[in-house]
């Protein structure tokens, strides 16, 4: 009488490991997408457009105004002035 006896033989491995095996390999996928912290990120996440490290949400208000001034939004003496303000 060995394993044969109960209908499974060692099949019954199968049925019982995939729940474990499957919440492992659910936990290794959101790790290596998420959980790296302080890696690189991947490279669907980066803009081409703007420099990496950098978001239209993380400008400083310099930058904004530098940009305003170089498309001739503000005159000379506006850039002055308010660059005074921002950094006192």
């Amino acid at each position: 009488m060995g394993p044969e006896h109960f209908g499974w033989g060692g099949w019954w491995i199968f049925p019982t490991m995939m729940p474990l095996l499957m919440i492992v390999v659910v936990v290794a996928m959101l790790y290596f997408l998420f959980g790296r912290g302080g890696g690189p990120t991947p490279p669907w996440w980066n803009d081409s457009d703007r420099p990496s490290g950098h978001s239209r949400d993380s400008e400083t208000a310099i930058e904004v105004l530098k940009k305003r001034y170089a498309k001739g939004e503000i005159t000379r003496e506006e850039f002055e002035q308010i660059k005074k303000d921002l950094q006192g």
